[in-house]
C-alpha cells in the first residue's frame, strides 16, 4: 500500500517552508505534500487537514510544524489510514490543552515579545504576525540573512483564537507512533517543553543543535531523514 506525507505548516510561515523537505522525500520516492493551513482556529484547520486526509488513498504520515503539530493531532483523531506523526519544532497538546498555555511552565520564548497584532474585518479576534525587524532572530536565527527577510515578509499571520483554542478530541498520538525532531536553540518553542512533550507522548526524538525554529529550511536533511524514518517503520 502506498504511503503519503502530509505536511503542516504552522503560524507565521507556509507551504513553501516545506520545499526543501519536499525535494528529499521526493529523491527517496515517498509522495509528498504541503497542505495550506488556514491558521484560522484549531478545530476549524484540524477539520480542513483531516478532510485532505480522508481524500488520501493510502497510508498518511502528518508532519506539522510548530501550531500545525496541534492540526496534525486533531486530524488525525480518527483517522484509521494516519499512521504515524511526526512532530518538527511544535506544541505536543493533549485533550482540553492549548498551544498558547501549553509552555507556561517554562522561560518565554523571545518570540512571545515580538508578535504584533492585526485587525480582522468582522471579527474581534486579532490576527498576530511577526516584527519584520524581530523575525530573524526569534524564528529563523540560523538561515542566511535573505533568507529571514524573504520569510519575514512571506509569513502568514494566524488567528489568535488558534493559538488560544484547547484541542477537542483525543490526541492522535495516543493511538499512533510518533516522531519529534527539536532545534536546540529554538526561539519560539522553548526545547525543554518540547523535551518534556516528546518524552510524555513516547515520542522518538532527535535534537539538532544549534537549530533555531526554522529547522525545516535550515536543517532540511535532517528534518527529511527524520519523516523518512517514520515512512519506512510502516514496512
Amino acid at each position: 500500500m502506498s504511503t503519503t506525507v502530509l505536511l503542516v505548516h504552522g503560524a507565521f510561515a507556509d507551504g513553501s517552508s516545506w520545499n526543501n523537505v519536499i525535494a528529499r522525500l521526493q529523491g527517496a520516492g515517498v509522495t509528498a505534500k504541503a497542505l495550506a493551513n488556514p491558521l484560522r482556529g484549531l478545530t476549524n484547520d484540524g477539520e480542513y487537514v483531516k478532510s485532505v486526509v480522508a481524500q488520501t488513498e493510502g497510508d498518511v504520515v502528518l508532519v506539522g510544524h510548530s501550531y500545525g503539530g496541534p492540526v496534525i493531532t486533531y486530524a488525525g483523531s480518527d483517522a484509521e489510514n494516519v499512521k504515524a506523526l511526526v512532530f518538527v519544532g511544535a506544541f505536543g497538546l493533549d485533550k482540553g490543552e492549548n498551544a498558547q498555555n501549553s509552555g507556561s511552565d517554562y522561560p518565554e520564548p523571545a518570540l512571545i515579545g515580538a508578535l504584533r497584532p492585526s485587525t480582522v474585518p468582522g471579527s474581534d479576534v486579532p490576527d498576530l504576525s511577526i516584527n519584520v525587524d524581530d523575525y530573524h532572530r526569534v524564528f529563523a536565527a540560523d538561515v542566511s540573512d535573505s533568507a529571514a527577510a524573504l520569510g519575514a515578509a512571506t509569513q502568514r499571520p494566524v488567528s489568535a483564537a488558534g493559538l488560544g483554542e484547547p484541542l477537542s478530541v483525543d490526541p492522535a498520538w495516543k493511538r499512533v507512533p510518533t516522531w519529534w525532531v527539536l532545534g536546540t536553540e529554538d526561539q519560539a518553542i522553548n526545547p525543554d517543553y518540547q523535551r518534556a512533550t516528546a518524552k510524555k507522548i513516547g515520542a522518538t526524538v532527535t535534537e539538532l543543535a544549534g537549530g533555531s525554529h526554522s529547522i525545516a529550511v535550515s536543517r532540511s536533511e535532517e528534518v527529511a531523514d527524520v519523516i523518512l524514518e517514520a515512512v519506512r517503520s510502516l514496512g
